[in-house]
Formats: C-alpha cells, sequence, structure tokens
C-alpha cells in the first residue's frame, strides 16, 4: 500500500549507492518537453547528414530489425523513431540515436540539464564522503554523460562512478540486469542502494538482493503507484549509516 513519504529513511552498510534520472534525480516533464522532442524533430537531418557513416547504419539496422522494416528508408525509419517517442518505448537504438543528438545540443549550449535541487545537495554530499555513485538509466550511457557534465552547476562528471543503461547491464525492470551490474561494480549486491520512482524497477533490485529506496516526488508520473519500500519525497532524506 501507498503511505506518506517518511522525512527521512535510513540505510545501514551501503558501499555504492545507484541512481535513476527520470522522476528520481530529474523532473520527467523536462525529459518529455524538452529533450524529447529536441532529439525528435532532428531524426530526419541527424539520419541525412551522417549518411554512411558506421552509427547511423547500424541505429538503422537495429531500427529495421526491431520493427520488422524491409525496406528501412528514412522516412520509414524516422516513422517508427517518432512513435516509439510516443509510446515512450525504451528501445536501444532510439535511445542511442537520442543521446548522439543530445551530446550535439549539449555541446552547443542549446542544452542544459536539469535536477532537483535536493538531488544536488545528496549527489554532492555522497560525493564528498566518499560514497561511490552511479547511474542507471534507460537512457543511453553517452546520454547519461553529457546530462551530468551540462548540468546548471557545470561539469559533475567526477561525482559519478559509473554509467549503465539497458545496452549494457539489461532491462530496467528484470533482476538480471541488476546482477550485472553488482557484478560490474564488484559490490555484493547487498551492500547497494538502489533509487528510483519506478516501484517495477525497485522490485527487480529487491529480487537482486539490493537494497532500495522509492523517491516519490508530488507530480511524478509514478507518484500513484503502490508500494511497500521504504519512500522519501527528497532524496537529501535518505541516510546512510
Amino acid at each position: 500500500m501507498t503511505s506518506d513519504p517518511v522525512s527521512a529513511a535510513e540505510f545501514a552498510g551501503v558501499d555504492h549507492v545507484v541512481v535513476d534520472i527520470e522522476g528520481t534525480t530529474s523532473a520527467s516533464a523536462f525529459v518529455f518537453d524538452v529533450l524529447f522532442p529536441y532529439a525528435t524533430e532532428r531524426f530526419p537531418a541527424w539520419l541525412d547528414q551522417h549518411a554512411g557513416e558506421a552509427d547511423r547504419e547500424r541505429i538503422v539496422a537495429e531500427v529495421a530489425s526491431e520493427a520488422g522494416l524491409a525496406d528501412p528508408s528514412t522516412d520509414a525509419v524516422v516513422a517508427t523513431l517518432r512513435a516509439w517517442v510516443v509510446e515512450d518505448r525504451k528501445a536501444t537504438p532510439l535511445k542511442e540515436l537520442q543521446g548522439l543528438i543530445w551530446e550535439q545540443g549539449f555541446s552547443d549550449s542549446e542544452l542544459v540539464s536539469d535536477f532537483f535541487p535536493d538531488a544536488l545537495v545528496a549527489l554532492r554530499q555522497w560525493h564528498e564522503a566518499g560514497v561511490p555513485i552511479s547511474v542507471y538509466s534507460s537512457g543511453s550511457v553517452l546520454a547519461q554523460r553529457n546530462w551530468y557534465a551540462h548540468s546548471p552547476e557545470g561539469d559533475l562528471t567526477d561525482w559519478i562512478a559509473g554509467h549503465y543503461d539497458t545496452a549494457n547491464a539489461g532491462p530496467k525492470r528484470e533482476a538480471p540486469s541488476y546482477h550485472a551490474i553488482a557484478d560490474a561494480i564488484g559490490v555484493d549486491p547487498s551492500r547497494l542502494l538502489f533509487c528510483s520512482d519506478v516501484v517495477a524497477e525497485l522490485d527487480a533490485a529487491r529480487e537482486a538482493g539490493w537494497q532500495v529506496v522509492r523517491v516519490r516526488r508530488p507530480g511524478e508520473p509514478h507518484a500513484t503507484e503502490d508500494s511497500a519500500y521504504p519512500e522519501v519525497a527528497e532524496m537529501t532524506d535518505i541516510r546512510l549509516a
């Protein structure tokens, strides 16, 4: 059952914290209202400009394979990608292409990432206390790196020890993905803490033996889901004993 988030949740024996992005450290609305449209309108131009390049041809091939496109013309690929955006589908080629387009947008100073103020405070405190932090998001590793490199407070990449996505770890709602991350980090799952707003992701992490905390922020898409996990309204309410 859902209860009100507590003023603080304490966790003992945590050697490494893994955080989600959308809905946890950052507002989902920014992703849906700013980042997704920015990339979506640039799909055709990017595919045309990078014709013949390895990344472009691989992405097109992966889209064609996943969508069953017999003739992966630019129009067909763009139509598929835009349909996936509307579905909020976690398709790896879509996430990779979005990450490449956002990389250019960040480089051109057209984009600056978004963080909840409390998330920045919590991440800074953990970093300064020597607690390693990793990111696990459906957004590509490239997108994650650019997100932290172009924050409102500047380049925060030194705060992050590792990046995991659906390509190098697996789907976020499946326990084997969390086993894979634990193996990559080299820490016993019981000493890992996963922070997310999505209950199904916490279910998978818990099944893999992790400690978990739900960040339930009013107004976020997953805020009304039922949960039996420790919950906080702000990440500064997470205490590492």
